[in-house]
């Protein structure tokens, strides 16, 4: 009984997980449901954003495009399903070294400045996520400033701080 009121639990929770392709416990799910997170706080993602989001998703996790559009779309689905960052960035912190994590980092910064602009809500998640993956704020925000110098220095920048 208890088994049956588990599944129709889960059932309602999440009722398409069985029509994913990526599987929770798939790093690449929870870094990709950060990275649409990252894009989607501003309101719909630009055209940039998601050109900028399909090119590091296929290059960073060696993905054609269709598999790239199938993780984007999974990733899609748990991240409006999610209540905070934690579970995405509890199974990152499972799946990956300081290196491997300060890249899913700079992925995060790099789509924030896709669109030429920084807002206070984008600094402040991805601090967030930073933090909660164990990546130090010297590192954030080198990270940070490397990806603002490869963007040309056109971007304005209305985060406070670093």
């Amino acid at each position: 009984m208890l088994d049956g009121l588990r599944q129709f639990i889960a059932d309602i929770v999440a009722p398409n997980d069985q029509n994913r392709t990526f599987g929770d416990s798939d790093y690449r799910l929870a870094a990709t449901a950060l990275l649409v997170h990252v894009i989607s706080l501003d309101g719909q993602p630009s055209a940039a954003e998601q050109r900028k989001l399909h090119s590091l998703i296929e290059s960073h996790f060696k993905l054609d495009r269709g598999t790239a559009d199938r993780l984007i779309a999974d990733a899609t689905q748990v991240e409006g399903e999610a209540v905070d960052l934690y579970h995405f960035t509890s199974v990152i912190m499972r799946s990956l070294d300081e290196e491997g994590r300060k890249r899913i980092v700079r992925m995060m910064w790099e789509l924030v400045y896709a669109d030429g602009q920084v807002s206070e809500f984008e600094d402040n998640v991805v601090w967030r996520a930073s933090d909660l993956l164990g990546i130090s704020q010297r590192d954030r925000i080198d990270l940070k400033h490397t990806v603002a110098e490869r963007a040309g220095g056109q971007v304005t920048d209305s985060a406070v701080g670093g």
